[in-house]
């Protein structure tokens, strides 16, 4: 399974680099770092469906969720 949100449809992105330290006194090749979002396996109950569901989502949509509501939230997603 992919590293990627289904709500959010966040996913990881390419890091890395120099720090400031490094850029002012010398070269320094770093690489490169992936950089991967904080995905977690959730079960999320649906009171209009009188259901549960099992997601890996971000922490980011577990604050949309309890914002806007679970029913809301994973019909936008399309997800139910």
């Amino acid at each position: 399974m992919a590293k990627i949100c289904p709500i959010t449809k966040k996913g990881s992105i390419m890091g890395g680099g120099y720090s400031n330290a490094t850029r002012a006194t010398q070269f320094n090749p770093t690489g490169k770092v992936r950089k991967f979002i904080n995905l977690q396996k959730k079960r999320i109950y649906i009171p209009e469906l009188k259901k549960t569901v099992i997601l890996k989502i971000s922490t980011k949509a577990l604050k949309t969720i309890q914002k806007n509501g679970a029913y809301a939230t994973l019909k936008k997603a399309k997800l139910i």
